[in-house]
């Protein structure tokens, strides 16, 4: 397949982190704009992104855009796109999604009712039957039309990449995978570093950095609807992908990652999740108070998700909870914080003003990353500095 246009869709807010992910992959970026990156690439661009792309959402094979205001309009461009280059005969197709930003066609079930005949009345003609067992591989299409301009995809992921595979259970609110590996890359902290995340829960936050830190592909341990494309992308891709993100991996990793909960049992989740993951080795669990977090240790980076709001009902335990933060994380004066949380009064509380302040989305839930950017550790002096 040559190269074609692919855009993966991400939450509001993390859109650099995806460029980032995307150029270091050694592809070429179109365009970003809020919530998507596009890109350029082949076959094998879509089974590396697949595979690799932390924070994005889904990778998706752009078909066409075009113009349309009425759904007769709709009807007859989406009839004239060439689906025979893409969907088999045998081949299972539907809309999963659609979505209108400020456009006259704003029905989610009559866009997806329209696009679905137009593709079936293209296709019969094209392979000269009258009816679709569709009992072959699947092909989810995706369309999105803003300010009347129809933008239509298929979905090479399936499920959200940031369905990793590892987390069987979770605790209360955990935070999305793909939204946690962004924040992790929009902190200071790298593999040379501590990481420690006083309230884990079912410990997300802790395992996105360990598969960081090992250089470990979030998508080794799952699958993608596009394996199943056998007329678009070969076996051969998807195995030179999954045997390059096996060779990248550093196994051996010297990683200090600490993870700690007042709550044991979603800390046996956690364990159970980062095992599943197969980074249980790089994080140590334990069960403590935040009130008894210290380390002597310098340049360390906490990440961390506090209680709040749907997990905590009370304001009055939130507000004091941020207080005791705090206090507790002024003693770590050479440590960076990052802290997420949805509440807006946060750094009064924590008693100090953030040194940024970042707007995420994570899904319709606008929260904040509190950064508090520590020194940078020194650098070692070498022999052969001299």
């Amino acid at each position: 397949m040559e190269n074609h246009s692919l855009t993966v869709p991400c939450l509001f807010g993390i859109e650099a982190v995806v460029k980032k992910e995307i150029q270091s992959l050694g592809l070429e970026i179109i365009k970003v704009d809020d919530g998507r990156v596009t890109f350029q690439g082949d076959q094998k661009a879509i089974c590396r992104s697949n595979l690799w792309l932390r924070s994005g959402e889904r990778v998706m094979l752009d078909i066409a855009n075009f113009e349309a205001r009425t759904f007769d309009e709709l009807f007859e461009a989406v009839k004239k796109i060439p689906w025979e280059n893409y969907i088999p005969k045998d081949g299972k197709f539907w809309v999963t999604k659609a979505s209108s930003i400020k456009s006259a066609l704003f029905s989610p079930s009559d866009i997806q009712s329209i696009i679905k005949k137009a593709i079936v009345e293209r296709l019969k003609i094209k392979y000269n039957i009258s009816w679709f067992q569709e009992d072959g591989a699947e092909f989810p299409l995706r369309v999105f039309i803003k300010k009347d301009m129809v933008y239509i995809s298929l979905d090479s992921s399936g499920d959200s990449l940031h369905k990793r595979g590892y987390r069987a259970f979770s605790g209360m609110a955990p935070i999305r995978e793909s939204l946690a590996a962004g924040i992790i890359q929009l902190t200071h902290w790298n593999k040379d570093r501590i990481f420690a995340d006083p309230f884990c829960g079912s410990g997300t936050l802790p395992i996105e950095a360990a598969m960081i830190g090992a250089n470990m592909a979030p998508g080794l341990n799952r699958e993608f609807v596009a394996e199943q494309w056998k007329n678009l992308i070969d076996a051969k891709s998807w195995m030179e992908a999954v045997d390059e993100a096996h060779d990248l991996m550093d196994e051996d990793a010297q990683l200090n990652i600490q993870a700690f909960d007042l709550d044991f049992r979603v800390l046996k989740i956690a364990r159970e999740n980062a095992k599943n993951a197969g980074v249980e080795k790089h994080i140590h669990f334990q069960e403590r108070d935040m009130k008894d977090f210290y380390s002597n240790k310098k340049y360390g980076v906490i990440v961390t998700n506090p209680p709040y709001g749907e997990r905590l009902d009370d304001e009055r335990t939130v507000i004091q909870l941020y207080k005791d933060m705090g206090e507790q994380f002024k003693r770590l004066d050479t440590w960076s914080v990052n802290v997420i949380t949805s509440y807006e009064d946060f750094e009064r509380y924590y008693g100090k003003q953030a040194d940024k302040r970042r707007k995420l989305y994570s899904g319709m839930l606008k929260t904040n990353l509190y950064q508090y950017i520590g020194p940078k550790p020194k650098r070692l002096i070498t022999k052969t500095d001299n």
